[in-house]
């Protein structure tokens, strides 16, 4: 058994790709520090991740593989799910090792779970586009707490700064506790405290940190969305498969 241990990032991942060719030595396992070990270990490595390396590693895959493949591994990679880096590991291993790449050889476990992974981390990120709602703080800023299955804060940032491009505005991932500020000109990664962060999971503001008028539209929010309710039509099963039930946390009209 050859274990791996890195700082569980993309580029230490790369890094550990080009370590692994450096040495001769490809690991059963890859894992964090904080990483439960098996108990009976041959070999073990820390891996130092090094931008250079990790940069002549990409740079190979990018002669290798579409942007859409591409893309698809950043994808894979934001799903946070146990398998990634093994998964990523093993793609990136088939791809350097054959003459022309295994993006298009669908018959490959390794490929049809990288798409298939992909593809769910770009749904949940469509679904959060559509179903964020922005709350206005007391100083102007425009508010929105997410719940999001996988890490996608950073795939629905070109879609915020593109339409709300002259409103201050903080999407905050309630899970992970972090988020992205936009100041009308750079985004930046935020966190709370974790006496903020209990507040802003219920991902309802008190009223001294809402603006005046936001109480008042969410409540006219509400009233419209009861107003255009015909109850007889009420269709449970239908409303969730257009607006599954773990997005509706954060929604005034649900609410």
């Amino acid at each position: 058994m050859v274990v791996f241990e890195y700082d569980k990032t993309f580029d230490g991942l790369l890094s550990c790709v080009f370590f692994a060719y450096e040495q001769k030595k490809f690991p059963d396992l890859i894992l964090s520090a904080s990483d439960q070990k098996p108990l009976f270990i041959d070999e073990q490595y820390y891996v130092v991740t090094e931008k250079d390396k990790s940069e002549r590693v990409w740079k190979g895959l990018e002669k290798k593989l579409s942007k859409f493949a591409q893309n698809m591994m950043l994808s894979v990679w934001l799903s946070e799910l146990p398998e990634t880096t093994m998964l990523l590991f093993r793609y990136i291993r088939k791809n350097i090792d054959h003459p022309k790449g295994i993006e298009m050889n669908f018959g490959d476990d390794d490929v049809l779970r990288i798409k298939d992974i992909a593809q769910q981390v770009g749904t949940d990120a469509r679904k959060l586009v559509q179903f964020i709602r922005f709350q206005e703080t007391a100083d102007g800023i425009w508010f929105a707490p997410v719940s999001p299955r996988y890490n996608v804060l950073s795939l629905i940032v070109p879609h915020f700064r593109s339409r709300y491009a002259d409103q201050p505005w903080i999407i905050y991932d309630t899970i992970r506790n972090s988020g992205l500020y936009y100041d009308t000109h750079t985004v930046q990664e935020i966190s709370f405290s974790r006496k903020d962060f209990i507040e802003l999971k219920s991902g309802k503001l008190n009223n001294e940190k809402v603006s005046e008028e936001e109480a008042f539209f969410q409540q006219m929010w509400k009233e419209y969305f009861q107003s255009i309710t015909i109850k007889e039509r009420i269709n449970l099963k239908l409303q969730r498969q257009h607006m599954p039930t773990r997005y509706w946390k954060y929604l005034p009209e649900i609410q």
